[in-house]
């Protein structure tokens, strides 16, 4: 069975596809494979997995050194841009970017994600191993399966068939609070990595993954207590785990979200599963070092082991390929995709069902 897809952002009605688009994804496997951009890049990594330990020991050493005064808030600033930096290198490491051995890769997401930032590898890559493999489908990807936000009409209704009064109104303004609520990502974070470890689902290398969290989550509290006062230590804590959520946020949600929704019951070819349901956002190379590459989503998906470094590099190629493929490529701006973001959740919990007015695009097969 052949067919094609064409979608825009916000529809959620796609066409499926054949073998025609596993035969594009090959051939541009075999492109970029042949470039040379799959290549590792150890001078890169081995310089950003030294220099982590160094600067939280240097900032440690600072905070130690300022005590206790309420210019440290400037510090727990510092500290949530550089956990949240760390963050995006465990992320590489648990896409394999940084070694070829599977076993390197597996610890060194450990030793940044569990010991320096507080994160569970094993939360982390069961989690985000389903959202690679299905972005955007409905059942499938985690990403789009929150609490406390919905990102799609169906979502929106069962949601407001039982809540009333306040909690009513703000989920038809959900696109405002949308980035307030990240203010508690950072401790979502952290919780759901320590319930992972605790809980009595399947987790390699348990007994490990408890130590360094254990270490992480008690002994920076409690130097941050014994530093400050406890006034000072609140506001400080708070302040850290609010930046660093909305942080990793921020550089996280502009990806998927207001992109074309999948029902559960379609079927899509891998190309388009990865380039349809993704966004980049255009900007310098100073933009790539603040989202850590994520602002290449759809060259992240099509090719999750591929080297930070050569993202900016493959874009280009991948971008032209989509296109002579007629296959929508979707770049904006870092402000431009906040937008989308904001009015596709809002309309979404306002109860449009289809939240741009985009027509329904009709399944077209043939068999």
């Amino acid at each position: 069975m052949t067919g094609s897809i064409q979608l825009r952002p916000g529809s959620s009605a796609v066409r499926t596809t054949g073998g025609a688009g596993v035969h594009a994804y090959t051939e541009l496997s075999r492109v970029v494979t042949a470039s040379g951009l799959m290549r590792r890049r150890y001078g890169y990594y081995w310089t950003k997995l030294i220099a982590a330990p160094v600067v939280v020991a240097a900032s440690v050493v600072a905070f130690i050194a300022i005590g206790d005064t309420w210019w440290q808030l400037f510090t727990a600033v510092g500290f949530a841009i550089v956990f949240t930096q760390i963050a995006m290198l465990g992320h590489d490491a648990a896409h394999r970017q940084i070694f070829r051995s599977g076993r390197w890769n597996d610890w060194t997401s450990m030793l940044i994600g569990n010991l320096l930032v507080g994160m569970s590898y094993g939360w982390w890559q069961h989690k985000h191993t389903r959202h690679h493999a299905n972005p955007n489908k409905v059942g499938s990807d985690p990403d789009i399966e929150l609490p406390v936000i919905s990102f799609t009409p169906e979502q929106a209704e069962r949601r407001r068939a039982s809540r009333w009064g306040v909690l009513s109104w703000a989920m038809s303004h959900q696109g405002v609070f949308f980035f307030p609520i990240l203010l508690l990502e950072g401790l979502s974070l952290h919780a759901s990595g320590v319930q992972r470890v605790f809980s009595r689902e399947p987790l390699r290398r348990r007994g490990v993954e408890i130590a360094f969290l254990a270490v992480r989550l008690i002994a920076f509290p409690a130097l941050v207590f014994l530093v400050l006062s406890p006034g000072i230590a609140f506001a400080f804590l708070g302040l850290q785990l609010g930046l660093f959520g909305v942080y990793m946020g921020m550089a996280f949600a502009p990806n998927h979200k207001g992109m074309p929704i999948v029902p559960a019951e379609v079927k899509v070819d891998f190309l388009r599963r990865q380039v349809l349901m993704s966004r980049n956002i255009r900007g310098s190379r100073l933009l790539d070092a603040a989202m850590g590459g994520l602002n290449y989503q759809i060259e992240h998906h099509l090719f999750p082991s591929m080297p930070r470094p050569h993202l900016r590099a493959a874009s280009g190629m991948i971008r032209e390929y989509c296109v002579a493929q007629g296959v929508a490529y979707t770049e904006t701006g870092l402000w431009q995709s906040y937008g989308i973001v904001v009015r596709y959740i809002n309309r979404v919990g306002l109860g449009e069902r289809d939240p741009f007015e985009c027509p329904l695009l009709q399944v077209r097969q043939t068999v």
